[in-house]
């Protein structure tokens, strides 16, 4: 397979010269996004609005920049996540659009409206067979992004406690699944309940199709021989006392990942763009953020997704570690680790990335050998 081309700007802006967003522009001009037919298309630009109380996600005048490119071609855009398996502040459609305004994410400010990919309560989902899937045999995707016409990845590029990183493949991927679509990557067990927060409401019990949840003295068990794991009773539960159990280690994480990507990207229009800034160590699920581990680096673009994140952990490892944060800390005590230049393994040691990228090349995605044009 030949390279696949990634465009670069980097971060830097001068009196009088183009400001980032015009780069930005700049960028998805160069790298092609016009020759997408977007003609009276809807466009799903996936993004994270970021969890309440994290700083690091990306700023809405970013997307305004990828919504707008898409209306100048035609297509009709909008910002769209899924709920999340964890209770916070977007574990269902309200609260989640709550925390996207909150955090800047409107209409006014973006010129699109936001979607909840996965409806209410997380389990608006499309069924999608996953082409040579290994691990997944149907995936379960937020219902409008397979409604989309398009799909793009606006995605802040940063470290991950279980994958090593975050970038394309994680944003479409883990954040393109619905409740039990999450539930299915994380973990290989049955949900449980905290019995101490069961209200005995019967809600899990009405939306399971296998009667696994059984209502005895006005408190949950789940019969673990009829439940089939797959999450939908942890949506529902109006208490949150329904927990997935059994999570799963980083490789596996990482290759159902790389499925869910796939179902959701084989055979579609597709873009990705990518922001390395504000490189936190962790994901911007959490309610904090930590110092970035590395200085902001640029913006990249590729109908590629595997190249783009490839190309994203190559810059990064190619950075410098930023003292006064949780990589500076670690590096400092294992220099020898430090050699390696894995920022990703040293800032998170049980985690491995590389499976992800090389599954998702033996699915056909797209390759890990890129060409970086900077513009």
């Amino acid at each position: 397979m030949e390279k696949s081309k990634v465009y670069f700007t980097d971060m830097r802006v001068y009196p009088g010269k183009p400001n980032l967003l015009q780069k930005l522009d700049k960028l998805l001009t160069k790298a092609g996004i016009q020759n997408i037919d977007f003609q009276n298309k809807f466009a799903a630009i996936k993004i994270h609005f970021g969890e309440l109380g994290n700083l690091s996600f990306l700023r809405p005048n970013y997307a305004k920049v990828v919504a707008d490119a898409v209306k100048k071609c035609g297509g009709k855009p909008f910002l769209t996540d899924c709920n999340t398996l964890y209770v916070g502040t977007r574990k269902d459609a309200l609260e989640h659009l709550d925390t996207a305004n909150i955090n800047g994410f409107s209409p006014l400010s973006t010129g699109c409206q936001n979607i909840i990919a996965d409806g209410l309560k997380g389990t608006d989902e499309t069924y999608v067979p996953v082409p040579d899937g290994e691990y997944v045999k149907e995936a379960k995707i937020g219902h409008a992004l397979m409604d989309a016409d398009v799909i793009i990845t606006l995605t802040h590029f940063k470290g991950h406690e279980m994958t090593g990183f975050g970038g394309a493949i994680k944003n479409i991927g883990m954040g393109g699944g619905s409740r039990a679509g999450k539930m299915e990557m994380h973990c290989d067990g049955k949900p449980k309940v905290e019995e101490d927060k069961c209200i005995g409401c019967g809600m899990c019990r009405k939306t399971c199709a296998y009667a696994a949840p059984l209502i005895e003295n006005k408190k949950c068990h789940i019969d673990e021989d009829k439940c089939v794991g797959c999450g939908r009773c942890i949506g529902v539960c109006p208490a949150n006392a329904i927990i997935p159990t059994n999570w799963n280690a980083g490789k596996m994480v990482n290759l159902k990942m790389a499925e869910y990507a796939c179902a959701i990207l084989h055979d579609r229009p597709q873009f990705h763009v990518s922001l390395i800034v504000d490189v936190s160590p962790n994901c911007d699920c959490h309610a904090e953020n930590d110092a970035a581990i590395v200085p902001n680096i640029g913006m990249l673009a590729s109908f590629d997704p595997v190249a783009i994140d490839q190309a994203c952990a190559d810059l990064v490892n190619q950075a410098p570690v930023i003292t006064n944060s949780i990589l500076g800390e670690n590096v400092t005590k294992d220099p020898n680790e430090a050699q390696k230049h894995d920022h990703f393994h040293n800032n998170h040691p049980d985690t491995e990335w590389q499976s992800c990228l090389d599954h998702c090349a033996k699915l056909g995605m797209g390759t890990r050998q890129y060409e970086l044009i900077k513009i």
